[in-house]
């Protein structure tokens, strides 16, 4: 059961659930960006907006996927997307560029330039961040 916030109109997983409340567009996350950032951009979001549950939601600086909690952020650079998600266990191995403990988890980033740095694994890590939760 999902709640959509009547201030900013962003979906969110419980209702009255805390949040950053304003009004973001996507688009203006990418404005300046390389096209290509927005093909693999699209990419992930075709893949993982149609797991179950899943909400998209726009913050000023990054688009967060949800599924009862968030497990992941894309966060729109210069010239790549820093891609934040959630494991069991530390990543030390690349792709992940950093792997960090936060609580009982650990939160793992990757940097994606182009379509070509989108692998199978990275999908295996976003879907273990999402059943997670």
């Amino acid at each position: 059961m999902s709640w959509t916030c009547p201030k900013c109109d962003r979906e969110l997983p419980l209702p009255h659930q805390r949040h950053y409340c304003a009004r973001v567009s996507l688009d203006s996350l990418f404005t300046g960006r390389p096209p290509e950032l927005v093909l693999v951009f699209d990419k992930i979001l075709a893949e993982v907006a149609d797991w179950d549950g899943v909400l998209v939601g726009t913050t000023p600086n990054c688009i967060v996927f949800t599924h009862r909690r968030a497990f992941l952020i894309i966060r729109p650079m210069k010239k790549e997307l820093d891609i934040k998600f959630y494991t069991k266990t530390a990543h030390p191995e690349k792709p992940v560029l950093k792997s960090v403990a936060v609580g009982n988890k650990f939160e793992n980033h990757i940097r994606l330039a182009l379509l070509d740095d989108l692998r199978p694994a990275l999908f295996t890590y976003l879907r273990e961040s999402y059943n997670l939760l």
